[in-house]
This record gives C-alpha cells, structure tokens and sequence, in this order.
C-alpha cells in the first residue's frame, strides 16, 4: 500500500511538471517572437503572415509536448478557396493541432474566456472572432465578421460542440451556427476527426502523456444549392462522419 501510494505521488508530480511545461511551451513562442506577431496583426491584409508564425507555433507545442501527429486525409483543400473547417473538441491542444492539419489560412470562432489566458489572451482576442454564447445579438455579429473574412479569402473554423463536452461524452451535440454559415456563403465543410487529444491531453488535470495524435479528414461536404431548411440535415451528416470515425479510432 505504501509502495502504491508513492507511485501515485511521483505519477501526480511528473503529470504537474507536464501540465506546467505545456504552458511554457505555449508562453515561450509568443515572448520570442512578440514583437513579429504584434507587427502581422496591425493589418488585416498581413493575416496570412500571422497564420504562418502561429502554425509555426503550433508544430512547437506539439513537437515539445512528445505528440506525433498523423494525418490521413480523404481530400485536399484548395487553396484558392474558403472552407468551413469543423472538428471534435475534447483538448486544449485541440487549436494547435488544427493549426497544424490545416495549411488554409482560416480564422477561429472561439468563446471570448479564452482571452483571459496571459500572451496567447492577447493575440486570441486580436486574431479570432470571438462570441457570447449567452447573447444573441454577440452570435448574430459573428456572422458579420465571418462575412468580412470570407470576403477577404481567408476560411473559417468552427468547434460545432459549442465547448468541451464532459470526458464520459465521446461526441456532443453539434450546434448549427457553422453550418448556417457554410450555407450562408455556399462554402463547403470539412469535418475533421481528432482520435487521441482526450487520450493526450484533456482537461482532466492529472492525465496525458506523450504518444500518437491521429487525424482524418473527411471528404467534403457541399453546401452548394442548399438552402438554411437544410442546416439540420447537414449537421447531422457532418456529425455522424466525426463520430464514425471516433469509434473506429476506438476500437
């Protein structure tokens, strides 16, 4: 019993130096490169720039955390064209790793509580387009500034779970805002499958490790002639295809 008890004591130790060296990670990037980054964002036409270094900054977490990305991919995004890229949320290494799947320049619709976080707070509130799930005129002027940035060629992404679903969840209900969207500008939707983030790095303080992260991405969904009647129908496929592929990735 107390040979159990000093594993468990060493095991919380290492999983607490891993969470702390997760944010150095994170923090480390953007102290370096502070001033670059705060340059690629006083312009809305330098974006595709700041996309580069925060892919670069992504690879860096990544690579440090002992993740080993590997992306299987069913169709290639062209990269003259925008999309509504889509995935499970189950990590908060789930924004790297989209970084890192994805080579479009797209934007982040994200909650506005993320710009609490010190450094990356700051760019996050500059780069992304924010929301209040709470109030509907916040989700209504998301639309507005999606159409803005779609106009300018850039994509966007959208985590449809609306936030971090409980860890005995495997795949939430989606919400149907991105899908609206899709809709709204006839962009087509690719729904991504993360398999291992939950596995690698939840939100549960004392878990993850180092190990594989596999990705897919889906074939292309059109929105192409649809009309906002059929936003459910859409959701729904969107979300069967994630959740097949989670219980593949399962098994």
């Amino acid at each position: 019993m107390v040979f159990l008890a000093g594993m468990r004591i060493v095991k919380y130790f290492f999983l607490t130096l891993y969470r702390i060296w997760f944010y150095i990670l994170v923090a480390l990037p953007i102290i370096v490169l502070f001033p670059i980054l705060l340059l690629s964002i006083s312009k809305d036409s330098w974006y595709t720039f700041f996309f580069k270094l925060a892919r670069f900054w992504a690879y860096f977490i990544l690579f440090g955390m002992g993740f080993n990305v590997k992306i299987e991919r069913e169709q290639v995004p062209d990269k003259n064209k925008s999309y509504m890229f889509i995935a499970n949320h189950t990590s908060m290494a789930d924004i790297m790793l989209m970084l890192v799947s994805v080579k479009n320049p797209f934007v982040f619709v994200g909650k506005k509580e993320l710009t609490k976080i010190p450094l990356f707070g700051f760019f996050y509130k500059r780069t992304c387009i924010l929301v209040d799930r709470s109030s509907e005129k916040s989700r209504k002027a998301v639309f507005l500034r999606a159409q803005r940035r779609l106009e300018s060629g850039l994509s966007i992404c959208i985590f449809p779970e609306g936030g971090v679903p409980e860890e005995h969840i495997e795949l939430d209900i989606f919400k149907d805002g991105a899908f609206r969207l899709a809709i709204n500008h006839q962009i087509p939707i690719v729904p991504i499958t993360f398999g291992d983030n939950k596995a690698r790095f939840s939100y549960t303080f004392f878990s993850g490790g180092p190990g594989r992260m596999r990705v897919k991405i889906h074939k292309f969904l059109s929105t192409e002639g649809l009309v906002i009647g059929d936003t459910r129908k859409l959701n729904e496929e969107a979300r069967t295809s994630i959740f097949k592929q989670l219980q593949e990735f399962n098994k």
